[in-house]
């Protein structure tokens, strides 16, 4: 087993359990194992997951707290806890707020999340966060999902051209298949992932043969 190994498990029973135990009563920073466990089986073991965050949480404060919280939204997410997922998130962002030096995705994931679940009363608050936070994108997954969120939100608004127009630069940012860094061109890409939100952004910005062209190698649909 790698020294790490023992904090990253990707499955989880009994006998793991005990093992991580183990390995966990004689750690020094019983902290840090537990999130990071904690974040590796959050999507696919939420309980769990959120067993090792209270445990986490209550060993008081730590460096890395807003990511817990930002973990513990992902487990409500697995859950279909929506309620739940977004108070975690807003507690990361007031996290961040306090100590800003480590930061998470929470300011993306909370309007992606109410954007998609069509959360009317949030959207305000979304696109606040959005517009806030716009300077700190980077990856083009990143800009995919800010403009997804302002496209599904403004379309709901009744505000068609403004969401084709973002409808347009989400889909072009996911068709990238460069990240824009020398050496890590495949991190932070789009890739295969967010079809379903894709179909909808399709749904307003029409894509023709007829009506489309490139741009720097990325496509761009003028009936759009």
């Amino acid at each position: 087993m790698a020294r790490d190994d023992w904090f990253r498990h990707t499955d989880w029973n009994a006998e793991i359990e005990a093992a991580f135990f183990e390995k966990l009563r004689r750690a020094r920073d019983k902290k840090q194992y537990l999130r990071i466990q904690a974040s590796t089986i959050a999507c696919r073991i939420p309980e769990v997951a959120l067993r090792l965050l209270d445990e986490y949480f209550a060993l008081g404060d730590h460096f890395d707290q807003a990511q817990a919280h930002a973990d513990r939204a992902s487990a409500y997410l697995a859950l279909g806890d929506i309620e739940h997922a977004i108070a975690a998130l807003e507690a990361a962002l007031a996290r961040e707020e306090k100590y800003p030096g480590l930061l998470t995705y929470a300011y993306l994931d909370l309007p992606f999340l109410i954007a998609s679940h069509r959360i009317e009363p949030r959207y305000k608050q979304a696109l606040e966060l959005l517009q806030r936070h716009k300077a700190r994108l980077t990856f083009p997954v990143d800009h995919f999902r800010w403009h997804a969120a302002y496209a599904l939100i403004l379309s709901a608004q009744a505000q068609p051209a403004s969401a084709q127009e973002h409808a347009r630069l989400a889909l072009a940012a996911a068709a990238k298949d460069h990240s824009g860094f020398r050496y890590h061109s495949s991190v932070g890409l789009v890739g295969t992932k967010y079809e379903d939100i894709r179909q909808q952004l399709i749904g307003r910005c029409r894509l023709t043969r007829r009506g489309s062209r490139r741009r720097d190698g990325v496509a761009v649909f003028s009936d759009c």
